[in-house]
C-alpha cells in the first residue's frame, strides 16, 4: 500500500477527525496529568489499530511549535498519534514544553508514513532526478549522520537541489557532502489538519 502526500488517501474524513481528536486529547492529558492519552487501541476502527508510523506537527501563529514522529511503525497508529502529539508538545528538544495558555491557539497537523525503500544510485545527480518534489520524503543516513525531511518541507524547500542539501545539513554533514556510502530510502505520507 503506498500513501500519497495529498488530502486524499487511505483513512476517511471519520478517521481523520478521530485522530486528531486523540491528538487534542492526548495533549490536553499532558497538561492535567503529565503523561500521554492512555488509549485502547482495541476501542478504535480496524484500520486505526494498523501498525503504522506517524509524525505530530504543531503549529501556533503560523510558526512551528513541535513536531515529533517515527519512521518506522512499531505500535497501532492511533497510539502513534496520542504519543506523538505528546512528545511533540512537551518534549521536542527545541521547544519549552507546552503551556496551558497555548493549548487554544494550537493547530495539529498528523503524517501517516508509507513504509520507507531505499534508494538506489550512483552519484548526486542521479539520486537528485530521482526525487520526487512534493512527493518524497527522504531519510539521508551516513554513519552516525541521519536526518529526514517530511514531504511538507517541500513548501519551503521547493527543488530537490535546495531539499538534498538542507537535509545533509540537519543530518550533520556538509551542504556539498558526497560519500559513497550516502544512503537515502524514500516514502510517503497522507497528511491532514
Amino acid at each position: 500500500m503506498v500513501l500519497m502526500s495529498s488530502t486524499e488517501g487511505v483513512y476517511d474524513r471519520r478517521q481523520r477527525s478521530e485522530m486528531l481528536r486523540i491528538a487534542r486529547a492526548s495533549i490536553a492529558h499532558g497538561l492535567n496529568h503529565g503523561t500521554p492519552l492512555p488509549v485502547r487501541p482495541g476501542d478504535f476502527d480496524p484500520a486505526l489499530r494498523e501498525l503504522r508510523a506517524t509524525f505530530v506537527t504543531l503549529n501556533r501563529d503560523g510558526r512551528l511549535r513541535g513536531c515529533i514522529g517515527m519512521l518506522e511503525a512499531h505500535r497501532p497508529l492511533i497510539q502513534d498519534v496520542a504519543e506523538n502529539a505528546y512528545s511533540a508538545a512537551f518534549r521536542d528538544p527545541r521547544f519549552p514544553p507546552l503551556s496551558t495558555s497555548e493549548f487554544d491557539e494550537l493547530a495539529l497537523h498528523v503524517s501517516v508514513l508509507s513504509p520507507s525503500a531505499a534508494m538506489q544510485f550512483d552519484s548526486e545527480a542521479d539520486l537528485l532526478r530521482q526525487i520526487r518534489p512534493a512527493i518524497d520524503g527522504l531519510i539521508l543516513s551516513d554513519a552516525t549522520h541521519r536526518g529526514t525531511f517530511l514531504p511538507s518541507v517541500w513548501e519551503q524547500l521547493p527543488t530537490a537541489e535546495l531539499f538534498l542539501t538542507h537535509l545533509k545539513q540537519k543530518a550533520g554533514l556538509a551542504p556539498d557532502y558526497w560519500s559513497d556510502t550516502l544512503q537515502v530510502r524514500r516514502y510517503t505520507t497522507e497528511s491532514f489538519s
